[in-house]
C-alpha cells in the first residue's frame, strides 16, 4: 500500500508540474478538423488552377490579369482555411480546458505561442517574398518547412507528440523542394493528412483521457 500511495503522490506532483509549465489544452479533434479543411482548400485550388492557367488569347495583358486573379482567390481561400483552423482550436482547445478547470491563456499558453512565432512570422515573410519574386514552386515547400520549425520550437510547452509533426512537416517540406511541381500534393499531405492523423492520435491518448 505504501508504495501504492508513493506511486499516486509522484503521478500527482508530476501532473501539477505539467499543467504549470506545460499547455495541455490542446484539442485533438481540431487538429484533425484543421486537416479537413486544408484538403478542402487544396481540393479548391487543383480544380481552379487548371482553368486558370489556360491562356488562349495569348496576350501579355489578358496572362497578368488572369494571373493576379488565380492568386486573389487562391489567397482568400488560404486565408479561409487558417482563419477556420485557428477559430476552431480556440474554440475546442477553451472547451477542453473548462472542462479541466483550466484556463486557456495562461503562462503555458503564452510561451507556446511566443515560441513558435518568430518561425511562422519569418515563414510567413519568407513566402511572401517567394511570390513577389515569382518563385511560386517553392513557397509550399517553405510553409511546410517554417511551419515544422514553429511546431518544434513550440513542443517544449506542450504535448511532445507535437514535436514529431514538426518533424514529419520538415521532411516534407524538404521532399517537396526535391519534387518540383508538387507541392500542392505535399502542401494537401502535410497540413491536411498529417493533421489528421495527429489530431486523431492526440484525440485517443488525450482528448477522450481528459474528456
Amino acid at each position: 500500500m505504501k508504495n501504492k500511495d508513493i506511486y499516486d503522490d509522484i503521478s500527482s506532483i508530476k501532473t501539477i508540474m505539467e499543467r504549470s509549465t506545460k499547455f495541455i489544452s490542446l484539442s485533438g479533434l481540431s487538429g484533425i478538423l484543421a486537416g479537413i479543411y486544408a484538403l478542402i482548400g487544396a481540393g479548391v485550388a487543383y480544380i481552379l488552377i487548371p482553368n486558370y492557367s489556360t491562356n488562349s488569347l495569348g496576350d501579355d495583358v489578358y496572362e497578368n490579369v488572369n494571373r493576379l486573379g488565380l492568386d486573389l482567390i487562391l489567397f482568400g481561400v488560404a486565408i479561409a482555411v487558417l482563419v477556420l483552423s485557428i477559430v476552431t482550436a480556440i474554440l475546442l482547445s477553451s472547451a477542453k480546458a473548462r472542462r479541466n478547470h483550466q484556463s486557456v491563456w495562461n503562462q503555458s499558453s503564452r510561451a507556446l505561442a511566443n515560441a513558435g512565432l518568430l518561425p511562422l512570422l519569418v515563414g510567413g515573410c519568407f513566402a511572401f517574398i517567394l511570390y513577389v519574386q515569382h518563385h511560386y514552386g517553392i513557397i509550399a515547400p517553405a510553409c511546410l518547412v517554417f511551419y515544422g520549425l514553429a511546431l518544434v520550437a513550440a513542443s517544449k510547452f506542450t504535448y511532445g507528440d507535437v514535436k514529431w509533426l514538426g518533424l514529419l512537416e520538415i521532411v516534407l517540406g524538404l521532399l517537396s523542394l526535391m519534387q518540383p511541381g508538387y507541392g500542392l500534393y505535399f502542401w494537401a499531405l502535410g497540413f491536411g493528412v498529417l493533421h489528421i492523423l495527429y489530431g486523431t492520435i492526440m484525440y485517443f491518448k488525450y482528448d477522450r483521457v481528459s474528456a
